[in-house]
């Protein structure tokens, strides 16, 4: 009898093997919505966030999806493009940029938000403090206020005796309160300095040719080129204009002087969309982003053209090139 029961057990078993694997539950698939204000104009940045990705193991249509929304450089269309991530109900929304942020952020209070790159997230909006964020928003700050001071004091070093410095703005490039802040830090740097300082506006790619214009007629004898969206993306033809008006240059991102602008000064991008992916990787294992430090850049680079430089005939002093992190030959 006890050999019977024990075979019908094991027949029992095999019978209701089948159940319960079939029971059990499937790995869910992730889906990160990618809100960006142009995809076309920094590719490498989103590459690097991907990449990111693939080594902390995700691999996209095996445990991850992602739905891209791209603005192509519209920005009135970044609200739209973020209540259609909101709407398809993804996990958590990567937002590059202030204006592509705030737009998430205004679409969704519960959806995670995660910035990769934004100016300054407290004055901006998006968060309570860096150390607590609060809220659904957390991420990474590549820029802030203080920098225009090193702008100008890039140029100061570099063009002894300058006295005028143009400063190319996009408005609403920055949200309201940031773009008011580093305005005055401006000021406040130029007075220190002896340099005079005018802001000139461009809103449009369109509006370059009169902006180079107006700093021929105001007689500049250098530029400052802030890291907003839109000058990023047409990074080369202010790099020709530049060159075309004799106007040294210093600008918030080093792709500007790889295209042949005299001198960038800032964080790496890259690292912080690297950085980005593993943020997006502790909200998905969990992780709350109100809980999440943001984090503000620990090295910035200095990279110099001395090939434009010799171009425009200037002889950068021994002493801010051995600050150069690195130099272009």
């Amino acid at each position: 009898m006890r050999l019977i029961g024990l075979a019908v057990v094991f027949v029992l078993n095999l019978t209701l093997a089948p159940l319960v694997v079939e029971a059990q539950p499937t790995a869910k698939i992730a889906r990160i919505g990618y809100l960006a204000i142009d995809q076309a104009a920094s590719p490498h940045l989103r590459e690097a966030f991907l990449q990111e990705l693939r080594d902390l193991g995700y691999v996209e249509g095996r445990n991850i999806v992602i739905e891209y929304r791209d603005a192509k450089g519209k920005l009135e269309r970044l609200p739209t493009l973020a209540a259609e991530l909101v709407a398809l109900k993804v996990d958590v929304i990567v937002a590059p940029g202030t204006l592509a942020a705030l737009a998430a952020k205004r679409a969704t209070r519960n959806i995670p938000i995660v910035f990769p790159v934004v100016g300054d997230p407290v004055s901006d909006g998006l968060v309570t403090s860096l150390a607590r964020p609060g809220g659904n928003v957390t991420g990474l700050s590549n820029l802030t206020p203080d920098l225009v001071g090193k702008y100008l004091e890039l140029l100061h070093q570099a063009i002894p005796g300058i006295s005028r410095v143009a400063i190319l703005w996009h408005p609403g490039g920055f949200a309201e309160r940031t773009g008011k802040d580093v305005r005055k830090r401006a000021d406040v740097a130029g007075r220190a300095m002896g340099m005079r300082l005018r802001f000139v506006e461009a809103r449009e790619p369109e509006d370059f040719d009169n902006a180079f214009s107006d700093m021929t007629r105001a007689r500049a004898g250098g530029l400052i080129v802030f890291p907003f969206a839109m000058f990023t993306n047409e990074r080369r033809r202010l790099v020709d204009l530049a060159a075309k008006s004799r106007l040294p240059a210093v600008y918030g991102t080093r792709e500007s002087v790889d295209a042949g602008g005299l001198m960038s000064y800032g964080s790496n991008p890259a690292d912080s969309f690297r950085r980005a992916a593993t943020y997006v990787d502790k909200i998905l294992k969990g992780a709350k982003p109100g809980d999440l430090p943001v984090e503000q850049p620990s090295k910035f680079e200095l990279v110099i053209n001395l090939k434009t430089a010799k171009v425009l005939g200037l002889t950068i002093p021994p002493s801010l090139l051995g600050r150069a992190d690195e130099l272009i030959q």
